[in-house]
């Protein structure tokens, strides 16, 4: 991430990316996430998470104290107190529902002018931002994204630094079938991590044990059923839901090759 900031001027890059890794050291692989890409292990048909998303929402109180520490992130034009709703004028004197950054749940408190200020985060779910900006805190770059139309910057807010999780390959013996699965969010907007694994477990019987493709394929499997297929309302998947409008990158990693490991 310094790097990036050092050399943005240089080639002239604008904007950032999340970061989703997997190193393979000593038998262990030691997947590091940073943004709202995820991992998952495919073991004998069950789900293994290998990382968790990084969003306004599941950071929502280390975003909040670091306002609540350094308020002139805030510009003057955010509050870092969270409300149920977008707080308005007639409300100013009234009890409302809040909550701070030590808080997980709610409670009341008597609404100030102050209070009027945009929200830090606003949004639920995937329409979550940060000053209404981004929808995810980690990750690299993005060290001149501003809030729009002002001069507040955002990069205080995103952290660089991953969630890492380790998982021991020589630990279990693993089948052709068992696979690390590698995707950004586009994959993860419209399918369940049961969805993806049901889809892969019945890929992968079907093609040629020695097909040495066999994985890619079953990569692009996913990228399709996320995307879906067009119809008169837009892309749909099964259950006639609507399908990804996210970039979908998949890998499908076999995990077999580590039974000949020590």
């Amino acid at each position: 991430d310094l790097q990036i900031e050092r050399e943005r001027t240089v080639y002239n890059i604008s904007g950032g990316c999340t970061a989703l890794v997997v190193v393979y050291l000593l038998g262990k692989l030691y997947v590091a996430n940073a943004g709202d890409s995820r991992a998952i292990i495919i073991r004998n048909g069950e789900v293994i998470p290998m990382s968790s998303e990084f969003t306004p929402e599941t950071e929502r109180q280390r975003l909040q104290y670091l306002a609540y520490m350094q308020p002139h992130l805030l510009g003057n034009e955010f509050t870092h107190l969270e409300f149920p709703r977008r707080v308005q004028r007639k409300e100013v004197g009234k009890r409302m529902l809040y909550r701070d950054f030590n808080m997980t749940g709610w409670a009341y408190k008597t609404i100030e002018e102050d209070d009027l200020k945009f929200p830090l985060i606003y949004g639920e779910g995937k329409k979550a931002r940060v000053m209404a900006t981004i929808g995810v805190t980690r990750g690299l770059g993005d060290h001149d994204l501003k809030v729009h139309d002002s001069n507040i910057y955002i990069k205080p807010f995103l952290s660089s630094s991953p969630e890492v999780r380790v998982y021991d390959l020589l630990q279990y013996e693993h089948g052709p079938d068992d696979v690390l699965i590698l995707a950004t969010d586009g994959l993860w907007d419209v399918l369940l991590n049961e969805e993806v694994a049901e889809a892969v477990t019945n890929f992968l019987p079907n093609c040629d044990p020695d097909d040495p493709h066999r994985y890619t394929l079953a990569a692009q499997d996913l990228v399709m059923r996320a995307r879906g297929v067009l119809k008169d309302r837009g892309w749909r998947i099964s259950n006639d839901r609507l399908g990804s409008g996210d970039d979908i990158s998949v890998y499908v990693i076999p995990l077999i090759h580590g039974n000949r490991q020590s």
